[in-house]
């Protein structure tokens, strides 16, 4: 089936960073667009990931919409439900539901140079045409499963944590958990409650920083709703913390780095009584080379009698457990995955076809790169939400959504203003900007180990170098100098 339509704009995906551009498309008058989502409701991975525990390592106050305030969050940092909550609301409240299709998963997306428009094919056989193209289907979405020898063999339940099976009961049950990043940390205290014996499999340790979470009073909250910029001052306070103490730290202040790693290592010392167990938490990194993990709780459920922390590297899994390379046999009646999401190459499983005919898989065979991290050459009319090189070690990564949005929209009024069909960011803008990118990722304290899910072939390529207000300052104006017009009409 095909729609004959041409849209203005199609946007891939309703989480944070979709359903900000959509509102402020509609606060700018654009209201032709559309929203494709595969799932059957909005919010992205606070949709997905509904395991116990779920909340965000971002405080609620800065972890929300600049132009959406929430007066009557439950707790300083939020849970899984009441987030998405919030962005269920906060889209309904602007009117964007009318405009997402559901259950709509792309494939593929090809751009007619001729027709100056984006052909789209859906999972449905459903053929779409729009002039602009934007992908916000974020970096941390397609869950990563290790491939072990004998993993089919396994008898029991076993199941990613952004899949979580509720279904599956772990009273008196044995639990094995493969990793120990964000998302573990924060499920393994309601497992280590629940099951008879949990054995945590660590790859690598990782810096935990205690969130000291706690809920607001009810007086607190009618404070805060009563004068709401007592919201807007704690927020700015969380930003001002996280710009000059967290983000100079990872880029290498010495002082600021000190504190960070000391408040981890307090947290650790002061939890974890047992010598040898903390040796085995104490990472062998610098402390932000990879993500910091801001958690109540691990390190509490790791001193119960029920659990066991396996540093050794897994070998294989066989019917009734797992076989690590020493030799030794951990029998387990459920096996639950904490390993992370596939982040590279970025748009896995969805072919994108630029002017030339060739896939945005193979335009980044050398690492993902975009000018801004929002646009690419050879794509005319493509922008990326949360692309390569704006994720973010310190820092809201919805105030980079917002500049990204107020960037696109610049974009699309640029070319009409011009009455031109489309823009593409020319190559040599796109090259000088990310060799000066890269050049100062080296000196960034990320490039400080070998491998992590910030890095692809030796690039870190996921990665924001700056400050959030540089991000914020770079993207603020629109510079149709750095940009190919290509003029003509879209043909409907």
């Amino acid at each position: 089936m095909t729609d004959s339509k041409t849209r203005k704009c199609i946007i891939i995906g309703s989480g944070f960073s979709g359903i900000c551009l959509a509102i402020k498309l509609k606060r700018s008058g654009i209201e032709d667009f559309v929203i494709l989502e595969k799932a059957h409701g909005v919010g992205g991975t606070w949709r997905d990931n509904h395991y116990p525990g779920a909340e965000c390592d971002v405080p609620s106050a800065l972890y929300s919409f600049s132009f959406e305030t929430k007066t009557d969050w439950d707790y300083q940092w939020s849970e899984q439900p009441q987030i998405l909550e919030y962005i269920k609301n906060t889209a309904c409240k602007n009117g964007i539901m009318d405009h997402i299709r559901f259950g709509c998963e792309l494939v593929s997306a090809d751009y007619d140079s001729e027709k100056g428009q984006w052909i789209l094919e859906l999972a449905s056989e459903e053929t779409l045409h729009s002039q602009f193209l934007v992908s916000a289907v974020g970096q941390l979405h397609k869950p990563r499963i290790p491939e072990y020898s004998g993993m089919e063999s396994f008898k029991g339940p076993r199941f990613h944590s952004a899949n979580w099976n509720h279904a599956v009961v772990l009273d008196a049950k044995s639990v094995a958990v493969i990793g120990n990043a964000a998302s573990a940390v924060q499920f393994v205290p309601f497992v280590a409650r629940d099951a008879a014996k949990l054995q945590i499999f660590q790859r690598s340790a990782n810096w935990v920083s205690p969130k000291n979470d706690k809920p607001y009073k009810d007086w607190e909250k009618k404070l805060i709703r009563i004068f709401p910029v007592l919201q807007r001052l704690s927020r700015l306070k969380i930003y001002l913390r996280n710009e000059l103490i967290v983000y100079t730290a990872i880029k290498g202040n010495r002082l600021t780095n000190w504190l960070l790693k000391m408040a981890c290592q307090s947290y650790l010392n002061k939890t974890v009584t047992d010598e040898s167990l903390r040796q085995k938490l104490i990472p062998d990194y610098p402390i932000g080379a990879k993500r910091i993990l801001v958690a109540d709780g691990y390190y509490e459920a790791l001193m119960r009698d029920n659990v066991e922390l396996i540093t050794d590297p897994i070998a294989a899994v066989d019917e009734t457990g797992i076989l690590t390379r020493n030799g030794r046999h951990f029998p387990c009646d459920v096996i639950i995955f904490g390993t992370g999401f596939i982040t590279n190459p970025f748009l896995d499983g969805i072919t994108i076809r630029g002017r030339s005919g060739s896939t945005l898989a193979q335009h980044w065979s050398a690492g993902a790169r975009a000018y801004l991290g929002i646009t690419t050459s050879e794509f005319p009319n493509l922008f990326f939400m949360y692309g390569p090189n704006t994720n973010l070690g310190h820092n809201s990564i919805l105030l980079m959504a917002e500049s990204q949005a107020d960037y696109i929209i610049q974009a699309l009024n640029a070319v009409d203003h011009c009455n031109a069909g489309a823009l593409e960011v020319r190559a040599d803008i796109e090259a000088q900007y990310d060799t000066e990118i890269q050049t100062r990722l080296q000196a960034m304290v990320w490039n400080s180990v070998a491998d992590s899910w910030y890095k692809s072939g030796g690039r870190i390529i996921n990665n924001w170098p700056g400050s959030v207000g540089e991000y914020r300052s770079v993207t603020r104006t629109f510079h149709a100098e750095d940009y190919i017009v290509t003029h003509g009409l879209i043909v409907e």
